[in-house]
């Protein structure tokens, strides 16, 4: 924990998509230290944000305010009067107009505002797929800060999400630097744990499938993961520590699907968890080295991934997205 929490707990700060998985979680945290938090939402009257309103604190330190990524006003009168911005909305879509746009031109208004309103720090969500997603690099290679996503590459699979999350946070430093504004990144790998939202996420969609039985099958493929609160933290700890620079790669475990439904068998045996892989033919994908070294030195401990998966099932169950099964599951 940083020794500034006192200071900043005084501070006002801008949350941007306020509603988002790991928004909802980081505005949780900020009330908690003591921050006063101006959470943007797309729609003030939809019930859904109501979850927001009813965290602990909201009631004297949350301020919901309108705004949208393509309202460059919106966004300013938002931000005004802050002393950090916590960028996090960005659109979760394969379809390469809504994916790109937003995320670019959003980046560089919340840029602009931040330089305009005069804020101390903005804090941008990224992902670690503007990071490791590079057909050329050698499998010995450690995946760090230092990397980034081969374009052309993601183009060509047609991940516009990784795409223009890559174009957004390329955008985000060009116009940082030239305006003036101090920026830091987060990366996160795929986030798991409990989700504060009433309906399911993207991310967490990937391990409901499991349970449930329709997926019949995994996949021949690695994928990174992290703890939800892990992710808050680390936009805490990169906020609050001065000497914060650059990007920070947040990801605990890059793990094979089959090691995912490996665990998760073992921790909830009652559920039809696949155990064939949907590629037989082709040799077993490997897991990428990678450092997440940085965050570790500001102090951030990582959630083993045999925890966050347990989490997010509890959660599911809790939530009543996923039938409570008959015997109790062991962690």
């Amino acid at each position: 924990m940083p020794t500034t929490h006192s200071f900043f707990s005084s501070q006002t700060v801008c949350v941007t998509g306020a509603g988002g998985f790991i928004a909802s979680c980081l505005v949780k945290l900020l009330l908690k230290r003591g921050y006063t938090v101006k959470g943007t939402v797309r729609n003030l009257e939809d019930p859904k944000n109501s979850y927001l309103k009813a965290l602990q604190g909201a009631d004297q330190q949350l301020i919901l305010c309108k705004a949208d990524l393509l309202d460059f006003d919106s966004l300013r009168n938002a931000i005004n009067g802050c002393d950090g911005v916590f960028h996090t909305a960005s659109p979760l879509t394969d379809d390469p107009v809504e994916a790109v746009e937003p995320a670019v031109k959003g980046t560089k208004y919340v840029i602009k505002a931040a330089a305009e309103a005069g804020v101390r720090r903005v804090v941008f969500t990224c992902t670690i797929g503007a990071v490791y997603m590079d057909p050329n690099r050698s499998p010995d290679m450690v995946v760090d800060e230092s990397c980034w996503s081969d374009l052309e590459f993601c183009k060509s699979t047609k991940n516009w999400y990784c795409y223009g999350k890559t174009v957004a946070e390329r955008a985000g430093w060009e116009d940082a630097k030239e305006r003036g504004v101090d920026l830091v990144v987060v990366n996160p790998a795929l986030v798991l744990g409990p989700f504060l939202q009433p309906t399911v996420n993207a991310s967490i969609v990937h391990i409901l499938k499991y349970l449930t039985g329709s997926a019949k099958s995994y996949a021949n493929s690695i994928q990174g993961y992290v703890h939800v609160k892990d992710v808050a933290m680390a936009h805490v700890l990169v906020f609050e520590n001065p000497s914060a620079s650059g990007r920070y790669l947040c990801t605990e475990s890059v793990l094979h699907r089959g090691d995912v439904v490996q665990i998760l068998s073992k921790l909830f045996p009652e559920y039809p968890i696949p155990t064939k892989c949907s590629d037989e033919v082709n040799p077993r994908k490997k897991a990428y080295k990678f450092s997440n070294q940085r965050l570790k030195d500001l102090g951030l401990q990582f959630t083993p991934v045999k925890q966050c998966l347990h989490d997010t099932v509890k959660c599911l169950q809790e939530k009543g997205h996923l039938p409570l099964p008959r015997v109790r599951s062991m962690l």
